[in-house]
C-alpha cells in the first residue's frame, strides 16, 4: 500500500511530503486509515532539534482514524473500529501499567526510536526505512501502529474532536486533575495557554478551583483561556505572582502548571515563587534534554514544603481516560469544539506550524484526504 506522509529528514528544515510504502500489519499490529491529526508542539521540538530520534521520521503523534486491517494476535481492535491513537502505548502488564501508571509504560522508552515493538519498520521509501513519531506517524494517510497504541471509541463520536484526546487534552486536563490534584477552592496558575495549557485551565475549573490565572504573552490566548474557564488572564509572570497573592490574601497559589512552548529555568523559578507554602509546581513543558531548567532554592523548598514534579500525559491512563474524557465531552463537561483554531490539509502542515510559532492557533488540525 502507498501513502503520502509529512517527513522530517533534518532538524531545522521544513517537513517534506513523501510517497511511502506501508507494509501489511504484522504480529500485534494494526493498519489505520488516519482521518485527522493534531499539530502538537512536541513535533515542533523534533523539527527544531530539541528532541532527537531516528531520521527520517514521519511526524504526528495525535490522531484518530479507522482500522483497515489487523495482524495476527490483535485483540484490542478489529477492522472498521474507530480509534484514537495514544502517543503513549500501554502494554497492560509491565510494572508501571500494572500499578495504574500507564503514562510511563515501559514500551514508551522506544517511542522516539522510530520502530514498533520487535523492531518492526512498516514504512519504507526513497531513503530506506522511515520511522514514525511516537510509534504513530499521524501525518500520513495510512500507518501501521501497535495495538497497544490504539484505543477504540464509539462510532458516533466525531473523529475530528476525538483526535485531540490522543495527547493535548489529557496532558493538560490530567496535569490539573491528577498531577496537581487541584482541590475545590484552590487558586491555580497555568503558564502558557496553547493546546495543552488551555486544557489545564479546563481541568482546574472542573476540579473546583476558585481562581484559575492564565499566564500568556499572546492576547488571543488569554482571551481563549477566559472562554475555557480561567477567572483571570495576565501577560507576565510578575502580574501572575502579584495576583496570586492578592486573591489569596497573601497565601499564594496552591498549584502552578507549566505548559509553555519551551521549558526554561526562568518560568520554573517564576512558578516556584508564585506558589505559597506547601504549593506544587507541575512541569509539563519540554525543552532541550541537556539544559538544566530547575534552579530554585532548596532551602525554601524545605522550609515552605514546596514541591516540583513532572507529569507525562497528565498522569492519565490511555485505555480508561481517553474514553472517560470523550464521555465528559458528550455531557458538555469538557469543551472540544472550540479548541481547533484552523484546519489544514497535509500539504499545509508547514503553514500550520508557522501559525503555531506565531501564536495564531490554539490547536491546528490536519484533515486527511484519501
Amino acid at each position: 500500500m502507498k501513502t503520502t506522509a509529512a517527513v522530517i529528514h533534518e532538524a531545522g528544515k521544513p517537513l517534506e511530503l513523501v510517497e511511502l510504502d506501508v507494509a501489511a500489519p504484522g504480529e500485534g499490529e494494526v493498519l489505520v486509515r488516519y482521518t485527522h491529526a493534531g499539530l502538537c508542539h512536541s513535533d515542533l521540538h523534533v523539527m527544531q532539534g530539541d528532541m532527537k530520534g531516528w531520521l527520517p521520521l514521519v511526524l504526528g503523534h495525535e490522531g484518530s482514524g479507522v482500522v483497515e486491517d489487523v495482524g495476527p494476535g490483535v485483540t484490542r481492535v478489529a477492522p472498521g473500529d474507530h480509534i484514537v491513537c495514544s502517543f503513549i502505548p500501554s502494554c497492560g502488564h509491565c510494572h508501571w501499567c500494572s500499578t495504574g501508571q500507564q503514562a510511563i509504560c515501559d514500551m514508551g522508552a522506544n517511542i522516539m526510536r522510530g520502530f514498533l515493538p520487535g523492531e518492526s519498520w512498516p514504512l519504507s521509501g526513497p531513503a530506506g526505512r522511515y520511522g514514525a513519531m511516537c510509534m504513530l506517524g499521524t501525518f500520513s494517510q495510512y500507518g501501521v501502529i501497535h495495538q497497544t497504541s490504539a484505543v477504540k471509541i464509539d462510532d458516533d463520536l466525531p473523529l475530528d474532536k476525538a483526535a485531540l484526546v490522543g495527547c493535548g487534552v489529557p496532558t493538560g486536563w490530567g496535569a490539573a486533575t491528577k498531577a496537581a490534584d487541584v482541590r475545590p477552592g484552590e487558586t491555580v496558575l497555568v503558564y502558557g495557554t496553547g493546546g495543552i495549557g488551555i486544557n489545564a485551565v479546563q481541568g482546574a475549573r472542573h476540579a473546583g478551583a476558585q481562581y484559575v490565572i492564565a499566564v500568556d504573552p499572546v492576547a488571543g490566548k488569554r482571551e481563549a483561556a477566559l472562554q475555557f474557564g480561567a477567572t483571570h488572564a495576565v501577560g507576565t509572570a510578575d502580574e501572575a505572582r502579584e495576583l496570586s497573592f492578592s486573591l489569596t490574601h497573601g497565601v499564594g497559589a496552591a498549584k502552578a502548571i507549566i505548559t509553555v512552548g519551551i521549558m526554561t529555568s526562568q518560568v520554573v523559578s517564576d512558578a516556584f515563587d508564585a506558589i505559597g507554602k506547601a504549593g506544587v509546581v507541575v512541569l509539563v513543558a519540554l525543552g532541550d534534554f541537556d539544559t538544566r531548567t530547575i534552579e530554585v532554592s532548596g532551602t525554601i523548598a524545605t522550609l515552605w514544603k514546596k514541591t516540583i514534579r513532572g507529569s507525562l500525559f497528565g498522569d492519565c491512563n490511555p485505555t480508561t481516560d481517553i474514553p472517560r474524557l470523550l464521555g465528559l465531552y458528550r455531557t458538555g463537561d469538557l469543551q472540544l469544539d472550540g479548541l481547533v483554531s484552523r484546519t489544514y490539509s497535509l500539504e499545509q502542515v508547514n503553514e500550520g506550524y508557522d501559525d503555531m510559532i506565531a501564536g495564531r492557533n490554539l490547536r491546528g488540525l490536519i484533515v486527511h484526504e484519501h
